[in-house]
């Protein structure tokens, strides 16, 4: 089964963080393992996002970390947050499509 990396953070400049995932996007053409990435707003709490990255496996999530462009990436985010990132990594025990 495949790998699911969720990343809670909050920011007050979102067009910024989309900059940097069109740059790291487009860095990692052809090389990056990320089969899917999506990211929401909570509507509860304001300027608060959750980013949910899927992989085919742990080890392709694992070969995406040490990717130079994803470490700059990551620390990129990081710098725009005001609070996080927080990271959940799941391993995928069943999908059921409904």
């Amino acid at each position: 089964m495949g790998f699911i990396q969720v990343i809670e953070f909050e920011a007050t400049d979102l067009a910024e963080f989309d900059e940097a995932l069109r740059e790291w996007t487009a860095a990692t053409s052809g090389t990056r393992t990320v089969t899917r990435g999506t990211l929401t707003a909570d509507r509860d709490r304001p300027n608060t996002y959750v980013q949910i990255v899927e992989f085919p496996s742990y080890d392709d999530a694992m070969a995406n970390s040490g990717d130079p462009d994803t470490a700059a990436f990551a620390a990129r985010l990081q710098a725009l947050c005001v609070e996080g990132p927080a990271f959940r990594n799941l391993d995928v025990v069943s999908v059921t499509d409904l």
